[in-house]
């Protein structure tokens, strides 16, 4: 396992020097989060990050992520231009020594919760999603929530063109984009890794795909390049009660090429918060996820995801540094034992 941590650039107010600072950290997730989807990223700038990155002891093992176009998604006459550029891109990121892509495939929204600061009853507070907030019949534009993540436009053709898109519509689409890049990752040297849908469930009406075992079992069905793989999140499946996160771990290891462990804890149907790494705190079991990934030899980066906001710390929503740390080395403790035992 590579125990990594994910950094937000330059803009960052956590320094490279702090999560250096964190034990056993060896592995930085980042992305020019600036650049469109669809654009070429500018070499000088992924070498300047990878320079920046190892003058503090570490490597640049993940670009986390390297955005799917719309288009893409949609299956819209361009797209075979779109792809050529996330060829080259992939290739880029392949020439300064990056292993792993993870992407997503979730149409117009990245992750998506309902409050960014939910307070907790030890006056941290954390991400909360509840699904009785969301109409699904809702213009996701006008729609008076605190917290999600559209385009930065929204011009009236995409949003009409994802009213009649249908789910075998995003599985054709997903295939053939992976029919497309899979062969220039293999030559790369690079793993592509699709992070599941978060929450796994429909929003706004719009069509996920990637949310349960069969889904996960289906995409590695759909291409069979060694170079098509998973990002295997504990927060976004375990979001699904009836998914049993040790024995998808178990079925899929050989093709999970990155990790995200985080905790949640439900506290209705589609109602659920995010919390404290350990156990007792909500309802993954991180023993059991971490003794599930140590049983199938999991090498791969492995970073803590979606800390709370503790001792009065304020940033990104999720993205704090002191509650990741924590976490990070409880991860990093649980790996040592049961690696050892």
């Amino acid at each position: 396992m590579e125990l990594s941590f994910r950094w937000y650039g330059e803009t960052d107010q956590i320094t490279l020097q702090q999560i250096s600072q964190i034990p056993g950290m060896k592995g930085i997730v980042t992305a020019l989060f600036d650049v469109p989807a669809g654009v070429l990223w500018p070499e000088d700038r992924l070498a300047d990050i990878v320079a920046q990155i190892e003058s503090h002891g570490m490597t640049l093992n993940v670009v986390e992520s390297l955005p799917v176009h719309e288009d893409i998604k949609l299956g819209r006459p361009n797209r075979d231009e779109l792809i050529d550029v996330y060829r080259q891109n992939i290739g880029r990121l392949g020439a300064v020594g990056v292993s792993v892509i993870c992407y997503n495939f979730m149409p117009l929204f990245d992750w998506f919760r309902t409050d960014l600061a939910f307070d907790l009853p030890d006056g941290s507070n954390a991400l909360l999603y509840d699904h009785t907030q969301l109409d699904n019949s809702l213009d996701p534009w006008e729609a008076e929530l605190p917290a999600y993540f559209p385009l930065d436009e929204s011009p009236d053709d995409l949003k009409e063109a994802y009213k009649t898109t249908a789910e075998d519509d995003l599985w054709n689409n997903l295939k053939y984009f992976l029919d497309g890049v899979c062969d220039a990752a293999q030559a790369a040297g690079v793993q592509m890794a699709l992070h599941p849908d978060d929450p796994p469930w429909s929003i706004f009406g719009l069509p996920r795909i990637i949310k349960d075992e069969a889904s996960l079992a289906k995409v590695l069905e759909i291409n069979t390049n060694p170079a098509n793989g998973l990002t295997f999140c504990t927060g976004s499946m375990g979001a699904n009660r009836t998914n049993d996160l040790p024995k998808m771990i178990r079925k899929f290891g050989d093709r999970i090429y990155f990790a995200h462990c985080r905790n949640v804890k439900h506290v209705g149907d589609k109602h659920f918060h995010e919390v404290a790494h350990p156990p007792s705190y909500g309802d993954v079991d991180m023993v059991a996820v971490m003794a599930a990934f140590a049983e199938i030899g999991f090498t791969g980066p492995l970073r803590p995801d979606h800390g709370r906001m503790i001792w009065g710390e304020t940033g990104i929503p999720g993205y704090g540094l002191y509650d990741r740390a924590i976490g990070a080395n409880y991860l990093l403790g649980l790996w040592d034992g049961i690696s050892k035992k």
